[in-house]
Order: C-alpha cells, then sequence, then structure tokens
C-alpha cells in the first residue's frame, strides 16, 4: 500500500516562524531607522530603479529563452512530397491554439489526448471521407510514431529545460498539493504586514507582483514551448508515415540500391557495383539532338565498355557515370521523342523512376511542338503524384555553335553581356527555348558538342548538375523508401506467417502441458 503524503507538524511550523522572527524584525527596524535618519526616500529611488531593472532583465531573458525555443522548434521536412505542405500547415494551427490553461502538465492525461488529437488532424487531410480516419493507422506504426516522438521531445527537455532530469513526477504532485497550502500561509503574513508597517507592505505588494508576472511568463513560455513543441513532433512523424517515410524496419539501409537500379547495373560490365543506390540521371530529347554525344562529354572519357553511338538507341541504356564531386549516378540514353522507337509510357514510367532530368533540343531548330507535347504529358504526370515531388530538371541546348554567324566559333561567351553577334544569337536562343518549352531561362544551358570543341559542359552544365545534386538527392530518397516500403510488406507478411505458423505448430504441446497441470 503506496504511503501518504506526510501532514504539516505543528511543532516544525513553530520552530519555522521562530526562526523566522528574527528576521522579519529585522527589516522592520531597519525600515525605521531609515525613515528615522530621513534615508527612506534614498532607498525608495533605489528599490524602484533596482526593480525596474531586474524586472526589464527578466523581459529580456524572457525574449531570449523565447527566441532559443523557437530556434529549437520542428520544421517541416524539405523531402516530405507536395501532398505534405498543407497538412503541416494544419499541424503548426493546432500548435498555435494550445493553450497552457488547457493542458496542465501535472495531469497525465494531457499525453493521450493532445496526441491522438493530432493524429486525427494528420489522419482526417489523408483520409478526408473516413468517419474514423485515425482506425487506418495500424498498431506497430502507432507505437513507433509515439516512439519517435517520445524521443525527440526526451532530447528536447533533458537539453533545455533546467533541473528536469532531478524533478519527479511525484515532485510535481507534491509541489501542487503544498501550493495551496503555502498560499493560504502567505496571505495570512501579507494581510500581518499589512497591519504592522502599511508603507512597506504596499511596495513589498507592488515588487511580489511585478516579480510573479515575470515568472508567470516565463513559466507559461516554456509550458506553451512544450505542448507546441510535442505537438511538432507527433504531427511530424504521423505525416512521415502518411507520405511513406516510416518503415517499421530500422536496422535496414535506407539507401540500399532498389531492385530496378540492380537490374540496370546487371546490364553494365562494370567490376565494382556500387554499395548504395545510385542516383539516376535520364537523358531524354528529339532525334539528333546530340543526346549520346552530351552522355559521352560528360563522361570526358568513355569509361563504358561499348561505345556511345548517336541515334541508334532503341530503349533506355544505362552507364555508369563517376565524376569528382558527384555522387555515382546510372545515366540513362533514350530514343529520340520523335522517332517511331519512342513509347511515351516507356518514357513516363522512366521519369518517375528518376532523380535527375537532361532534355537535350538543338538550339538552331525552332520546331518544338512534339518536345512541348511530351514535355507537357511529362510535367502533367508528375504534378499528379502529390506523393512525389518532380525531379529537377535542365534543358540543354545542344548546337550553339550553329547559330549565325555560322563562321564564327570562338567561345568563351557571356551571354549576361553579349559583346558579338554570336553570342546575342545565342542568348536570344536561349530565351527562345526558354519560352517554347515552358522553362526557367536559369534551367536552358546552351553547349557545344563537337568532338574536340565541346564547349560549356564541363563548367557551366556540371556546375548545374552539382546545383541540383541535394535536390535530386531527395528525389532518390523518396524513391528507395517507396522501394523499402514495397519490399518490407512482403518481409513483414513472410514473418508473420511464419510466426503464425510456428504458434499453430507449437499448440498442442502448450495445451498439452496446460492439461498437465
Amino acid at each position: 500500500m503506496k504511503a501518504p503524503l506526510p501532514s504539516v507538524n505543528p511543532l516544525r511550523l513553530l520552530v519555522f516562524i521562530l526562526m523566522l522572527l528574527p528576521l522579519l524584525a529585522l527589516l522592520g527596524l531597519g525600515f525605521f531607522w531609515l525613515w528615522q535618519s530621513g534615508n527612506l526616500q534614498y532607498w525608495l529611488i533605489a528599490m524602484v530603479v533596482c526593480g525596474g531593472l531586474g524586472y526589464g532583465l527578466q523581459q529580456w531573458l524572457v525574449r531570449q529563452e523565447r527566441q532559443l525555443l523557437m530556434d529549437s522548434s520542428t520544421e517541416p521536412n524539405p523531402e516530405w512530397p507536395p501532398s505534405a505542405d498543407e497538412v503541416w500547415q494544419r499541424v503548426e494551427a493546432l500548435a498555435e491554439t494550445c493553450n497552457p490553461q488547457d493542458w496542465p502538465i501535472e495531469e497525465g492525461a494531457w499525453v493521450m489526448e493532445l496526441g491522438q488529437k493530432t493524429l486525427e488532424t494528420v489522419a482526417h487531410c489523408y483520409y478526408p471521407d473516413v468517419e474514423k480516419p485515425l482506425l487506418e493507422l495500424t498498431v506497430p506504426h502507432t507505437l513507433l510514431i509515439i516512439e519517435r516522438a517520445s524521443r525527440d521531445l526526451r532530447q528536447d527537455v533533458a537539453e533545455k529545460i533546467p533541473f528536469s532530469n532531478r524533478l519527479t513526477i511525484g515532485d510535481l504532485f507534491r509541489l501542487q498539493r503544498w501550493k495551496a497550502k503555502a498560499e493560504r500561509l502567505f496571505t495570512i503574513y501579507r494581510a500581518g504586514s499589512l497591519l504592522i508597517n502599511p508603507v512597506n507592505a504596499l511596495l513589498s505588494e507592488a515588487w511580489r507582483h511585478l516579480r510573479e508576472r515575470s515568472f508567470d511568463q516565463a513559466r507559461d513560455e516554456l509550458h506553451r514551448w512544450f505542448l507546441r513543441a510535442y505537438v511538432c513532433k507527433v504531427g511530424y512523424y504521423a505525416i512521415d508515415l502518411y507520405s511513406g517515410r516510416l518503415p517499421l524496419g530500422d536496422e535496414e539501409f535506407v539507401t540500399a540500391p532498389t531492385p530496378e537500379s540492380k537490374a540496370d547495373l546487371g546490364q553494365v560490365e562494370e567490376t565494382a557495383k556500387p554499395a548504395i543506390e545510385p542516383l539516376r540521371i535520364l537523358v531524354l530529347g528529339r532525334s539528333n539532338s546530340g543526346k549520346s554525344s552530351l552522355i559521352n562529354a560528360l563522361f570526358g572519357t568513355l569509361t563504358t565498355a561499348t561505345d556511345v553511338l548517336p541515334d541508334t538507341t532503341q530503349t533506355l541504356k544505362p552507364f555508369v557515370l563517376s565524376r569528382e564531386g558527384l555522387t555515382q549516378a546510372l545515366i540513362f540514353d533514350s530514343p529520340g521523342c520523335d522517332s517511331a522507337l519512342f513509347d511515351r509510357q516507356q518514357m513516363l514510367a522512366a521519369a518517375g523512376n528518376a532523380d535527375l532530368i537532361l532534355w537535350v533540343t538543338p538550339a538552331n531548330r525552332p520546331d518544338r511542338q512534339t518536345e512541348r507535347d511530351c514535355l507537357d504529358a511529362l510535367r502533367a504526370t508528375q504534378a499528379a503524384r502529390t506523393d512525389r515531388r518532380a525531379p529537377p530538371m535542365l534543358v540543354v541546348a545542344s548546337f550553339a555553335d550553329r547559330l549565325r554567324p555560322l563562321n564564327e566559333w570562338q567561345p568563351p561567351y557571356d551571354l549576361a553581356h553579349p559583346a558579338s553577334s554570336k553570342a546575342t544569337n545565342i542568348a536570344a536562343a536561349v530565351r527562345v527555348i526558354a519560352t517554347d518549352l515552358v522553362v526557367a531561362v536559369e534551367q536552358v544551358i546552351p553547349v557545344c558538342l563537337l568532338p574536340g570543341k565541346v564547349y560549356n559542359v564541363d563548367d557551366t552544365l556540371w556546375a548545374a548538375i552539382l546545383n541540383h545534386q541535394d535536390k535530386a538527392l531527395r528525389v532518390r530518397l523518396m524513391r528507395c523508401l517507396d522501394a523499402r516500403k514495397r519490399a518490407e510488406d512482403w518481409v513483414m507478411l513472410r514473418r508473420q506467417l511464419a510466426g503464425a505458423g510456428r504458434f499453430v505448430r507449437d499448440l498442442p504441446e502448450i495445451l498439452g502441458k496446460r492439461t498437465g497441470q
């Protein structure tokens, strides 16, 4: 049986009062001496100045702590798909409505109630037509969300709340129980002070009011931050789950090669296979636009076993691309989008598994309607997939050397401030291509792919590829998580069936032992 909390011992209370009386007498005598010596006004001025400075310093500390807590707040994951943006806004709106008076920390029920409210907010966004969307969560995933949120919140509390590693839950309950009694005793003391020394009591009341206001504000800020942090943590991992970023198995390597990349790597005559999923770079464009020549130029010195011949690609053909600064990648050559070998569905499927797309278009050809149609179909398919972010795309304007004047070719050219008619025409072609294909001008990079005269590939184009590498890695991560989740479903099913089979096999023996007992 749990022992009751100890009550107030009258003798101990008398000892405490007797020890406090000399201090109270000293305060009274000191105030009387100040009044008798004529220094009372100076003491009052000093008390007001010190009180104002202390209050101002306390307000500054509150703002500083508030900024510190805001800096440590949970941020949305940039790797989430577009569909998660609105969900995160709703989670933040819920966090802003958390009032410390509505969710007292000393009452343990707030943890489950506020967590359930957060999960329902997220679940309703993904299952708007379901009456109870929270029931769509599996038990293991629900436990995983609570586990992850509790782990992160534990770290934040341990690092940012003083004495959190010392105060126990019992201390909070004991403080709450003694709070009412302490307030009654303090009220008696305040009434006695008012009768004995009214002026000093009034000044003390004003000072106490300022002090309590400052400390209450700091306490409320900390309480409010704790509630918001809890809501954001639970909402963060709930969105992770519904967006496919929260698999159950933590022991597996997230970016392990996917089955698609393993099959593609099997077509490449390479002795060393990458231990992680390579970036998938897809080269698209019309026939005779220089797609294969661009791949050759990106390699610098061709490292594949078979030379890449222009305009002979019948299917997607992979090559391993390894260059300094770039995560090992698979780059795919493809048939022209205007050729008889082109399969639009194959192109859309390949683009769905790509992390970066290079679209090659001749700068000297104005007829781009076929390319525009293919790009519009690609963009429409990507926009329909709200569970994935579209891979970044760069448009490579080939044959820049064939623009007028034809006989002039003296690179490099400054397209921002063209000083020659060739540079002016190249800059104009870049703007026209951007308009025709509905892309940003910054995404169009003019190049020359002639053997021995390769221009703007190793500098501008390669810098653009590296600049988009982070976005491409995020797309790769989502691909790997999707593949891992599909594989995990089968692995979990096999484990569950195996466990159920063992239970059925051992059931007669278990029943026999119980019967024998």
